[in-house]
Formats: C-alpha cells, structure tokens, sequence
C-alpha cells in the first residue's frame, strides 16, 4: 500500500472508499510491516463516529485493528480495538542493587521467581472465592489491599506498606469501575483461579541491567543509575479477559454486523445497554489485570527479598496498560481512545494529583526478549498521538514461521522453522532464560520482532516521548 510521506517519521494514508478520516502512521522506512496491518488501520478509519486512526511505530497485523493502533471514537466503543487481553500492561519494579551484586544470584533469583509465579498458558495460582473475585474485579487494587486470600505463599510474601505505596504509581491508582454484573459466568469461572500467572506468549518477568541513562536529572527524579538492576512484569487478564473480548466480539458482530466495516471490526453504542455492559465488564477484566501484576510483584519481592535480605525496599516505577479503552479529552472533545498494543505517554499537564506531576508518566517499552527495553517520559507534542506510543518492537514474522510447524497434506510434513536453534541460542547467549517449553519459545525470538532501537528512534523523532534509560536484560521468564 502506498503511504505518503509527511516527514522523516509520519506517513499518512489519505482517506479513501470508506474511510471517513486520513490514517496517520509513526513509521520509518527501516520499519518492515505488512500491506494488512495498513489495510486493517484504513478499516478502523471507516468506523461510525471515528475521529483518529493512528499506526505506532510497532504497528503489525492483528485482529480486528492492527496491534500497535489508537483509535479515537466519538460515541461508539469496539471490543476487538482493545483485544482479548484487556489491560495487558507493563510494570517496572526497582532494587537498590547494581548488576555486580546480583550477578552472581541472578540464575537462584530467576528460579525463585518461577517457583511461585507459574508460567505458560491454562495455569492456576491464587484461587479465590466468588464473593473476594467479584471484589477485586469491581474494586481492582484498592479492594485487594482489603482482602486476604488462602494463599499462604503470597500472604506470608505481601506487606501493606508496599501495597499502600505502589497505589500511586499505577494508571488509575489500580482501580476502574468493573460491574461485575456484565461479565459472563464462563468468564467468571476461567478467572477466579488465574490471578498470579504470567501466561504464555510474549508475556514475561525480565530481570535487568540499567545499561545506558540519557537524561541523568529525570533518571535521578524516578529512581534510576546506570548499572541498577531493575525487574519488568508483562502479564494481563489472561483467561479472564480473553473471555470478555470473546463474549463482547461476538455481541458487537449481532448487533452491528451490517454497520461495521468487516465482520472483525463491529462497534457497540457506547448509550446503549450492551455498550455499557461492554465498558463494565472491560473495566473488571483491567481491575483483574492489575491485581495479577500486583500479586505477581510480590511474588517478586519475595524472592529477592529471600537472597537479599528482609528489609530490602522494592518500589514500583509505574504500572501501565496498554490494551484499553478510556473516556479522554482532546482538545475539550471526549473521544473513547482504544489502545491495542498502544500505551498512554501523558505529560506532566496530564499527571496532575500524581507523583508525577512535576515531570510526565513514566513510559514503559520492552523490547523483545533478548534486545533492550526503554524508559522514557510523555510530552506535550504526543497530543497528535492523542498522547500515546507504541508498547514494545512488533513483529515481523508470524509465530509459525519462527518455529516451524507440522502440517497435513495428503501426508504429515514439517514447515521448517526460519530461526535454527543455533540463530537462537547465539541471540541469547549470557542470558539466564526459564521457559515451560524450550520448542515454542523460539516464536519469541529476537529475530521475530521489530528493531526496538530503531523503533524507539521514531518515537523519540516524532517528538511523542523522550529517553530516559535503556536496560538489557540478564534474565528472562516465559511461557
């Protein structure tokens, strides 16, 4: 598809057939992607009551919307714009320790971790009773701090004072208002034994070395020094909130089918009953999210704390999601912003009553395992984003590809894979890596992604964020 240039890192695909407005991408021409994910972000442009339709620089196909896209709707709300894993997000969690005094714990630290965090997909952890469930899934963070569960592991792992002082430093404080009446019983049954795993995928707990600062005041203002070991949590709603998206996908394809620009891509009337069941039952499965990334932490905390020492203070950077719809305002006009594979970067105008209002959000985005991952901090010239980034490189080969896979025929062949072993195993060489299945973790590869520096070149060109430090990883946990 051809894009017309704008500058060294926007393009533009000019409103055509049923597009009511231009598509507009954060891209380079480093940045491979494929003609469906334009195709799928000129769909989104075709909405009812669009206003935006946006490309992150790690823009890639996905279903529905491309992942890595923001989309800004006036009066309607899409189910398959968020995605099924409804407020999958980042958390980056902060020792005092520098990478030499960890090293020589790093592979005892990586396999505590593993030992209370389960990993992969269909696992259990933390199981709790409906009435504590429907709790956390209305009341998110603030109505966990309130609840103890029969997990004794966690309990004897958990302190107030570092529940009391992460609240804070979450989008939303951890909190949004989930009606637990909109969620189905399947979705309700998939979840109560969930909250705790990490899940499959790219989700992961990356233990890292700060390796480069770039602004020393504003690393200085969140806690951060060149060669500090820092912990990041990718995890989200897991079967729970693959369940609402299921459930809503499908109720948005009833009603509006013939309305929407393809049967992948239908919208709900955010006025109308199943709007409202839709934003309710998203907003459980965001409270769902943050409570697993608050368990999950603590579960970390406990295992450092366990090599280390009691009285080690491990406070969180930020939590932030990055599969969300959410009520903004642009320009004094309330838009439903829906970011799939997209993250807030608010500037400190947009922090206000946050401990960040002074600077900016801390913006949280991982490369893919192996390479780098960054933090950075929003500013005012991402309003043309409507103040949002991308949320990690993107790939650039489908999972199948990079694995390799068994197919029928007329007989059973093998689809050779197009990373060898041995292209793996040098991508991660020094890198402790536990992993649940070391066939599909190749599908993670680092060769099956984006550039995440040339990723974080458009963002910082673009002007949507700036660099505060690059970590690399030293170990790595997944599915």
């Amino acid at each position: 598809m051809d894009l017309l240039r704008v500058d060294e890192f926007r393009r533009v695909i000019p409103k055509h057939n049923a597009m009511l407005v231009d598509a507009k991408l954060f891209i380079s021409d480093e940045l491979v992607t494929e003609d469906t994910a334009f195709e799928q972000l000129c769909d989104a442009a075709s909405l009812k009551s669009v206003a935006y339709a946006l490309g992150m620089p790690d823009i890639h196909q996905g279903y529905g919307v491309p992942i890595g896209s923001v989309v800004g709707l006036k009066d309607v709300i899409v189910p398959a714009a968020v995605g099924y894993d409804i407020n999958c997000g980042m958390r980056i969690i902060l020792t005092p320790f520098d990478y030499k005094e960890v090293q020589p714990h790093l592979r005892e630290l990586a396999h505590s971790i593993h030992r209370d965090v389960p990993l992969g997909e269909g696992k259990t952890n933390v199981t709790l009773n409906r009435e504590k469930f429907a709790a956390v899934l209305e009341g998110g963070v603030k109505a966990y701090l309130e609840i103890r569960t029969d997990n004794q592991r966690l309990e004897d792992s958990r302190r107030r004072e570092d529940e009391y002082e992460d609240l804070n430093k979450i989008e939303e404080n951890g909190t949004m208002k989930g009606d637990v009446r909109a969620v189905s019983n399947k979705a309700f049954d998939r979840g109560h034994k969930q909250l705790g795993t990490l899940g499959g995928g790219n989700h992961f707990v990356e233990i890292q070395r700060v390796e480069r600062i770039y602004d020393e005041k504003l690393a200085e203002r969140f806690s951060l020094r060149k060669d500090q070991v820092t912990i990041m949590v990718h995890t989200g709603s897991r079967g729970f909130g693959h369940q609402v998206g299921d459930d809503y996908m499908r109720e948005a394809k009833r009603l509006n089918a013939a309305r929407s620009p393809n049967a992948h891509l239908c919208f709900l009337d955010v006025e109308a009953e199943e709007g409202r069941n839709y934003i309710g039952a998203m907003f459980a499965a965001a409270n769902f999210a943050f409570v697993n990334r608050q368990i999950v932490t603590a579960f970390v905390r406990a295992a450092v704390r366990h090599i280390f020492g009691a009285d080690v203070h491990l406070p969180i950077l930020y939590d932030v999601p990055h599969n969300m719809a959410k009520k903004e305002s642009r320009f004094n006009e309330p838009l439903w912003v829906h970011r799939k594979g997209a993250t807030r970067a608010f500037p400190a105008s947009r922090m206000q009553g946050t401990p960040y209002a002074d600077v900016g959000q801390p913006v949280l985005i991982p490369g893919s395992m192996g390479t780098a991952s960054y933090v950075l901090i929003g500013t005012e010239e991402s309003r043309e984003s409507l103040y949002s980034v991308n949320h990690g490189a993107g790939r650039v080969m489908s999972r199948s590809a990079a694995i390799g896979r068994y197919r029928k025929s007329g007989k059973k062949h093998r689809k050779e894979a197009q990373i060898t072993d041995e292209e793996f195993d040098e991508a991660m060489k020094g890198i402790v890596l536990v992993c649940e299945d070391k066939r599909s973790i190749k599908e993670e590869a680092p060769m099956a992604y984006k550039d995440i520096d040339e990723v974080i070149k458009v963002v910082v060109g673009a002007g949507l964020a700036k660099p505060v430090a690059r970590m690399v990883p030293l170990a790595v946990l997944k599915g």
